[in-house]
């Protein structure tokens, strides 16, 4: 296969049972133990537009200022059992001062430690990771994972790296923008304009029938800002078809294949988890919500960037001894529909398992959000299937990837 080239890894991990791993599936990974990292509370706030939506004025410590309150508002919790906080973000200024200074305002004691941490894309899914394994390493008993971006306020910047690194064929490609990766992959994989539209029409549809019937509402949680409430998306598109879709120009190349409607949207947002232990949450007496089990990160070729879930997929899968089919619900981050509609083929998922609510390309996709919003959304929709394990995943920025397994404990 002429993807396996591309990817970073010397070996293919298959997708199947039998590669060695010490995990032991899906059994052991459904048991409980007093020593489990288990999430008490997943949720985030709605999605605003960017340049034009809700929060477009809405400064990332605002944010995070308006949902820790909310937070507290809602679980009760003592901020002061916080033993660590790590915010996923990616491109607002000092972004470690202004978080800090969103929870002490908050309520949140000084005592309380927070981290920052950028991973690009999947920048929320490694703020529960670096929360998890302090939990795991018995670092800390209680702590918070956070995914935050104003790309209003806050747009990515444009990398700049100096000449003798930039004469690195790869270097240079690992600083090219998004969208142009989009393009390489449609083109190396000969994923049509006609293929990407159509998988983006399963997105936007998606997503609006769930807008329209209060899905979301299970994963929101409102928040207070400027003397309003924000309790729902206003990212998504009512309408849209394949009609649509095919009017609209390549953004990125003038013969490209890559356009607003079936590229992800700019967005802003904010969504986190609390995670602990199994024996701490029994003995406090906090609702689990579900279990983090295991996540993997991989490298691909930069200019290839988008196809890295193919990689980081089976690892995650194969360290923990299970298959693609163990899997209930997958949220596939949607960075591009070139790039999906090539993972989705090469992973052999069943559409209707993935994104089953709409993803990145309707909702939008706020950098250090997503991969803590995944978390959410998907252990929403298991909870609503009384279904128990999920696959989250995620192409990152200059050409690596990501792919986490969390299972749902929360009953309807």
């Amino acid at each position: 296969m002429a993807m396996l080239s591309r990817l970073t890894p010397r070996r293919a991990i298959p997708l199947t049972r039998g590669y060695a791993t010490p995990a032991n599936g899906r059994a052991a990974i459904l048991s409980k133990r007093p020593e489990d990292v288990v999430i008490t509370f997943a949720k985030r706030t709605a999605l605003g537009r960017a340049k034009k939506g809700q929060l477009k004025d809405t400064p990332v410590d605002e944010l995070l200022h308006a949902l820790f309150k909310a937070t507290f508002e809602k679980t009760r919790l003592d901020p002061a059992l916080l033993e660590d906080i790590c915010v996923g973000t990616c491109h607002p200024p000092s972004p470690l001062y202004v978080t800090r200074a969103a929870a002490i305002a908050a309520g949140i004691p000084v005592e309380v430690p927070i981290s920052t941490v950028n991973r690009l894309c999947s920048s929320g899914l490694q703020s529960i990771v670096n929360i998890a394994n302090a939990i795991g390493n018995q670092q800390i008993e209680l702590g918070m994972a956070v995914g935050v971006e104003s790309m209003s306020l806050n747009p990515r910047p444009t990398p700049e790296v100096v000449p003798n690194v930039a004469m690195n064929a790869q270097s240079h490609d690992c600083v090219q923008p998004m969208g142009w990766t989009s393009e390489m992959v449609a083109r190396a994989y000969k994923v049509s304009r006609e293929k990407q539209d159509e998988y983006a029409l399963i997105s936007h549809t998606r997503a609006a029938k769930s807008v329209a019937s209060g899905i979301f509402a299970d994963e929101i949680l409102p928040v207070e800002l400027r003397g309003a409430v924000v309790s729902v998306d206003d990212t998504v598109r009512p309408g849209v078809s394949l009609e649509s879709l095919a009017k609209l120009k390549p953004v990125f190349m003038e013969d490209g294949s890559t356009t607003a409607g079936n590229a992800s949207g700019v967005g802003d947002g904010a969504a986190l988890c609390i995670l602990t232990t199994r024996a701490r949450a029994e003995k406090e007496g906090w609702e689990v919500v579900g279990k983090y089990v295991a996540s993997a990160f991989v490298g691909v070729e930069p200019r290839y960037m988008g196809i890295a879930p193919v990689a980081a997929i089976p690892k995650v899968l194969s360290q923990n001894g299970l298959t693609k089919e163990d899997i209930d619900v997958w949220e596939i981050n949607e960075a591009f529909a070139s790039q999906f509609a090539y993972c989705v083929e090469q992973l052999q998922v069943p559409i209707e398992k993935i994104n089953p609510n709409g993803g990145s390309i309707a909702l939008t996709h706020p950098l250090g959000m997503t991969g803590t919003r995944q978390v959410v959304t998907g252990l929403a929709e298991l909870r609503r299937r009384d279904a128990p394990l999920l696959c989250t995943s995620m192409c990152i920025g200059s050409g690596m990837g990501g792919a986490a397994i969390f299972v749902n404990e929360a009953s309807r």
